[in-house]
């Protein structure tokens, strides 16, 4: 087998990170060695490569689908946005500059292609497939002449084409007719079927339309996934949080007495906020997001998350009276932990003339810690012991942080209850996330206990198994096989009008 498939989807959201890492679960566990790949992908949310590559976190966690270890071949394009108009544009793994979105797609984007093409035939030589995500939709006609990441990498690829629909969302026929509608008769050879995602109810009930969307374009559906609650993958751009639950479905009950109440604040261009998912993981904790000083009143503990902007998220927790609220938590020994860029805010000065350009800026001064944003980007997968717990991480950072004091903290340090790190991921080491949530839970004043089997690890790849199970046994395997295997059918019917000239 040397095959490949393009997953894209009607939007955004639409399923596509889930349904490439089911498929590659699923495949894996037939015995075939596949890898995932996205050509460009825009996310706040990234990870760090064993090589110190930056890639996208949605990739990261396809390839643990595939049980592999992520490459920067499986992203090569990332962009970070920074703002309404502009992006840090990681190519292979390391950044090389901001970009507005005109110049990116003014062709800049389009030189990138033959790198992307060269990352791929690099993975296809060496598996036996590869699951591509797309991005948005293939149907952005605005954008088709400088695509490489829909059917800009199918067309040059010869890969076969699966359009993902939510139909929660509703309108899926309509999306489904009208993406495919909206190609070139070139574009449209290659896209083979549809795939049906959160579907509630009866399936029968929508079978008379599968049939009629299946006369209209000549395409079949190749499965309707169901609805699941909690699926719990990495997200791109989305502030799902799913809670621990049993294993028939039910959120779990707190080991203790008390749950732990932790409130996230909600800061612009919040970056990797999947650093609380280990959090949300442990029976009787409750994660949520917020941004109001109030909202901070009855949290065990306040996290100050990664952020693209630090600087303006320093003024934005001003400019709300979050700032004035931090202080007096830190002030009366209440929990607060910030990570990367929220460490970097709660400190005491920081010197931007990269990011922000905005030179000197006073932090929040609840750590003796001053931050300088260098040129260079700081990526490693740090290791180390904190709470006599051994610790894994990953950084991701322009700031370099300059100890004054504090009790030392993986990277950072601690002054009461106000703790300080750069390490992303290192609450998904088990020993230490339930010593530091005894910490936490002794300072509350909360009679909770973390469960002493929770493994982080197990949990993902429990919810990887899920996406597995989804496409084993609610989509055509079988013809997904020969999808993947032998590309799209011949003498695919052109819809009309197909794309603009």
């Amino acid at each position: 087998m040397n095959g490949g498939l393009l997953v894209a989807g009607t939007t955004s959201d639409a399923g596509k990170s889930v349904v490439t890492a089911g498929i590659c679960r699923w495949l894996v566990r037939q015995g075939v060695k596949v890898a995932p790949f996205k050509a460009q992908n825009m996310s706040l949310n990234s990870f760090v490569t064993r090589e110190g590559a930056e890639i996208g976190r949605a990739q990261a966690m396809q390839a643990q689908a595939c049980r592999i270890e992520p490459t920067a071949l499986m992203n090569p394009v990332l962009l970070k946005p920074g703002g309404e108009q502009s992006s840090q544009v990681v190519l292979l793994g390391k950044p090389v500059g901001e970009l507005s979105a005109r110049g990116y797609h003014g062709g800049r984007q389009q030189r990138l292609l033959g790198t992307v093409l060269e990352c791929l035939a690099e993975l296809r030589g060496t598996y036996d497939a590869v699951i591509c995500e797309g991005a948005g939709s293939p149907a952005e006609i605005n954008l088709r002449r400088t695509d490489i990441v829909n059917m800009g990498i199918a067309r040059n690829a010869r890969l076969p084409v699966l359009v993902v629909g939510d139909i929660d969302r509703g309108g899926v026929f309509a999306s489904f007719f009208g993406t495919v509608a909206l190609l070139s008769p070139e574009d449209q050879e290659l896209v083979a079927g549809f795939l049906v995602n959160k579907f509630r109810g009866d399936v029968s009930l929508l079978e008379p339309g599968l049939d009629m969307l299946e006369g209209l374009t000549g395409r079949p559906t190749y499965g309707v996934l169901p609805f699941r609650h909690g699926l719990g993958i990495d997200e791109e751009d989305g502030m799902g949080v799913p809670p621990a639950r049993t294993e028939s479905g039910a959120v779990a009950p707190p080991v203790g007495e008390d749950v732990l109440r932790v409130a996230v604040c909600a800061v612009p261009l919040m970056s990797n906020f999947t650093d609380v998912d280990a959090l949300a993981a442990e029976p009787g904790v409750v994660v949520r997001f917020v941004d109001r000083p109030e909202e901070l009143a009855d949290a065990d503990l306040v996290v100050v998350p990664g952020t693209r902007g630090t600087v303006r998220a320093l003024q934005w927790l001003r400019e709300r009276g979050l700032a004035d609220a931090l202080a007096r938590r830190a002030a009366q020994r209440r929990p607060v932990l910030g990570i990367c860029g929220g460490f970097q805010i709660l400190g005491e000065r920081i010197e931007d003339e990269v990011e922000s350009r905005a030179g000197q800026v006073p932090g929040l001064g609840l750590l003796p810690v001053r931050v300088r944003f260098a040129r260079e980007k700081t990526l490693t997968r740090p290791a180390g012991e904190a709470l006599g717990e051994r610790v894994e991480g990953y950084e991701i950072h322009h700031g370099v942080a300059t100890l004054d004091g504090g009790e030392p903290f993986l990277d950072g340090c601690r002054v009461g209850q106000t703790w300080g790190t750069h390490w992303h991921g290192s609450l998904e080491s088990d020993g230490f996330r339930r010593a530091f949530l005894r910490e936490v839970a002794a300072a509350a004043g909360r009679r909770f206990v973390p469960a002493p089997d929770t493994s982080f690890a197990a949990l993902r790849e429990e919810r990887l198994d899920r996406l597995g199970d989804l496409i084993e046994h609610h989509a055509d395997t079988d013809a997904l096989w020969r999808l993947i295997e032998s590309g799209a059918p011949q003498g695919l019917p052109f819809i009309p009008p197909g794309a603009p000239a």
